[in-house]
């Protein structure tokens, strides 16, 4: 990128009051009014932190709602999945952006499994028949609903084809302790055909769940009592999916791997080598399709046969809800062309001067079902707008430290292939110069959203202090605070009382920090906002524009926050001398899951001791009701004892290593402490690595693709993040003897970063020993 030249900067740097800062002129080119009364910021000094919000002012008054409007507008006009004309179209569009401002932008190109309907057939043969429809209807109110010649049908990408036949089982959400409840009432659904309403976890789990339990089929819905009538007015009058809304997406099984399903844990290049369809695990036993609630009616309707479905189970369809098996009884036919299509990767990159090894990365998909106002593109346009502001710093003088990469993914909604398959082509550069990936996907109006590595917690507790909630001109942390403060779990009000920063969310996965953050273990952050915005459209014709206009971020206001959130983020991680990484909440944070953990085997070997004698004393058989089906459960074997010692240990390590380093830092900021180029590069490598140290190379029981110990998605949740994934798991699984070797493992891990933060602590005051205190004069 062209940019003005700027004075020379010194190769000398500065702690003071604990932080980090390049002892630089405080005005480079053209840069903004310094404040000199601002908060302390991690990784600078007051003097640096009043330079870096002098230049976040700037970005702020960079930013523009009509580029996020009309941008939205130009990429929603035509639906642009993964392959399609338009979605190539996309992708020039985006690329022409980025080189018009300046970044050195390229388009990788990977070929990946992509599979689209042939057939779809779904008709109930008894006791009456019915055809469903398996169509949106276009509406006058949503002018790109009538693209119907552009449009995927909706369909569940990687689906098995099939052509089955079978009874009609409803299995609530298809999770796996619904079909415990199934089996207390002594309904078998092998051989038969389930339909379960969208809700309690991913999709894919739904039909993983069903085939383990000998299901020949199917069917996923939308139910009105989650996404329908009983939320509020359906659309085109009001944002709710209407009865003919069908949610599209993927059944991959990618609690096993991300990606495409035929070279795990490789890019799919051109000569990649590659599986067989016979061979690749993530792809579905059986036929599934996604169906509305108008089509689900006439099938529930006919369901008679059965019990009546437990309170929690039944929906807002006007019908009794009953378990089955039928006499609904119907035929499914689902076949797919099973084709390799092209996922077009942007990159575009803006080089730091001081660090251009170290990258800063920056995330959002481009692909959609349909057209996908919602997701990606209102958070699409918010990464094309911070690039943009970012150009128009480096033509006032700004000019990272370290490298920025923007990133415009393809393929994200049939299961991360973009992000997965450039991160496994690149892993090994990588793992050696990835600082952090901060991601964004769909975005709305309302609280602030964090998710991420608690490493990077204290970090966005500072941004989220910095920006301005539209709505009602308080701090987005503070709103935030007051939401938890009212509405939060009794945990989360004790927290927002007591605890200085509010704690964000561990990432499961679901979008495109999964390849990044674990399997690669790179510090990773996923941001929006949400939570006031109404929608039904999610994955259906009505992700459209208008809809969106109407009903998500009408004035882009929330659009500029994030812009304004993430802009942030990546000024602070690209400027600060020492990267603000912080390790006193991390070790705070695993204490609580440590703590989990321990309570859950506790809890779970009371509930089985409790349930076992329940059994034996037929004190199950007395309770239920005579009239209606029971099957008494088998005894469960007893929950031994477990030995959490090496993990109280490992967290106790982290707690000192954490406390040291903080102190370390204070220490070197009270001395003035001087630090060459050289030395401050080698605390940031050190630094950066501390998240790696998280992983392990042989990954986690059963799916050694996802090699972080601290966050997963889970294996029977999808999207659900399970934290000390492995440990958890063999508790929640009752696989006894994987727990101690799991505790072992995590413990390691543990001890593997406590270690690299000592490190680290040690090059703080090596460097104290060394050189004399010289700097407070230089600072000044």
């Amino acid at each position: 990128m062209r940019q003005r030249t700027s004075r020379a900067v010194s190769n000398v740097v500065a702690v003071i009051a604990g932080v980090w800062v390049t002892l630089a002129p405080p005005v480079l080119g053209a840069a903004p009014e310094t404040v000199t009364n601002g908060a302390p910021l991690l990784g600078f000094t007051a003097a640096g932190a009043a330079t870096e919000r002098g230049w976040e002012r700037q970005f702020d008054g960079q930013l523009q709602r009509e580029d996020l409007r009309r941008w939205m507008k130009t990429m929603t006009a035509h639906p642009h999945h993964l392959g399609s004309p338009f979605g190539k179209e996309v992708a020039e569009f985006i690329a022409t952006q980025f080189r018009s401002w300046g970044y050195d932008t390229t388009i990788e190109e990977f070929q990946v499994l992509f599979p689209t309907p042939k057939t779809r057939r779904l008709e109930m043969v008894a006791p009456s028949t019915y055809t469903a429809r398996l169509e949106e209807p276009p509406l006058p109110q949503d002018a790109t609903s009538g693209e119907t010649s552009e449009q995927l049908p909706s369909y569940n990408a990687y689906s098995a084809d099939g052509d089955v036949t079978g009874q009609l089982v409803y299995v609530n959400y298809g999770i796996p302790k619904d079909y415990e409840t199934l089996a207390e009432r002594g309904i078998d659904v092998t051989g038969r055909v389930v339909i379960a309403r969208y809700g309690g976890s991913w999709r894919g789990i739904k039909p993983k769940v069903a085939a383990e339990h000998g299901a020949v089929g199917c069917l996923i819905y939308s139910d009105p009592r989650d996404d329908g009538y009983f939320q509020g007015d359906v659309y085109p009058q009001g944002a709710w999916r209407n009865a003919d809304g069908v949610q599209r997406g993927s059944v991959a099984d990618m609690p096993l791997y991300p990606g495409d399903p035929l070279t795990p844990g490789v890019g799919a290049t051109k000569d990649a080598q590659r599986l067989s369809l016979a061979d690749a695990r993530t792809l579905t036993r059986i036929p599934v399709l996604p169906i509305s609630y108008s089509d689900a009616l006439p099938l529930l309707r006919a369901l008679t046969n059965g019990p009546v479905a437990p309170a929690a189970w039944r929906g807002a369809l006007p019908l009794t809800y009953h378990l089955g098996p039928g006499p609904a009884t119907v035929h499914l036919q689902v076949a797919s062309q099973w084709d390799q299509a092209p996922a077009r990767d942007i990159i575009a990159r803006l080089p730091g001067t001081d660090a251009p090894d170290e990258w800063i990365i920056r995330g959002n998909h481009h692909d959609a079902w349909v057209c996908g106002a919602e997701d990606p593109i209102s958070g699409t346009v918010t990464l094309l707008e911070e690039a943009r502001a970012l150009s128009e710093l480096v033509r006032a003088g700004w000019h990272p430290k370290r490298t920025i990469l923007f990133t415009v993914w393809d393929g994200e909604e049939p299961g991360l292939l973009g992000s997965t398959e450039w991160a496994e082509t690149h892993a090994d550069e990588l793992r050696a110069k990835a600082v952090a990936y901060i991601n964004t996907d769909g975005n709305g109006r309302g609280f602030f959203g964090a998710e991420g590595s608690h490493t990077l917690e204290k970090l966005v507790n500072e941004v989220a202090r910095d920006v301005i909630d539209p709505e009602r001109g308080v701090s987005v942390f503070e709103r935030l605070r007051a939401y938890r403060l009212v509405k939060g779990s009794d945990e989360e009000k004790r927290e927002a009382r007591t605890r200085t920063d509010l704690r964000i969310t561990a990432l499961g996965s679901g979008s495109d920090y999964t390849p990044f953050l674990q399997h690669l273990g790179i510090a990773a952050l996923n941001l929006g906002y949400g939570g006031e915005s109404e929608g039904g459209a999610y994955h259906s014709i009505y992700d459209s524009f208008d809809h969106y206009t109407r009903f998500g971020d009408p004035h882009f206001d929330y659009g500029i926050a994030l812009a304004q959130t993430d802009g942030r983020v990546l000024l602070r991680l690209a400027n600060a001398t020492v990267l603000p990484f912080d390790f006193t909440d991390l070790a705070d944070t695993l204490g609580v899951y440590v703590r989990e953990v321990q309570k859950q085997a506790d809890d779970l070997r009371d509930q089985t001791r409790d349930r076992n004698q329940q059994i034996h004393d037929h004190t199950l058989t007395l309770v239920a009701d005579p009239t209606e089906p029971y099957v008494v459960p088998a005894p469960k074997s007893p929950v031994p004892f477990f030995d959490f010692a090496p993990l109280q240990n490992a967290l106790a390590r982290l707690q000192n290593s954490a406390q040291d380093y903080q102190a370390a830092m204070s220490q070197a900021g009270a001395h003035g402490l001087t630090l060459d180029r050289p030395t401050s590069r080698q605390l940031d490598g050190l630094l950066m690595q501390t998240e790696r140290k998280m992983t392990s190379a042989a990954g986690l029981p059963r799916r050694p693709w996802y090699q972080h110990l601290i966050y997963a998605p889970g294996f029977y949740t999808g999207y659900g993040v399970k934290t000390l994934p492995g440990v958890r798991e063999a508790i929640e699984e009752r696989t006894w003897a994987e727990v101690d070797p799991q505790v072992k493992n995590v413990a390691n891990a543990i001890d593997a970063v406590a270690a690299q933060i000592d490190r680290a602590a040690a090059v703080l005051r090596g460097a104290a020993a060394a050189r004399p205190a010289t700097a407070s004069a230089q600072s000044n």
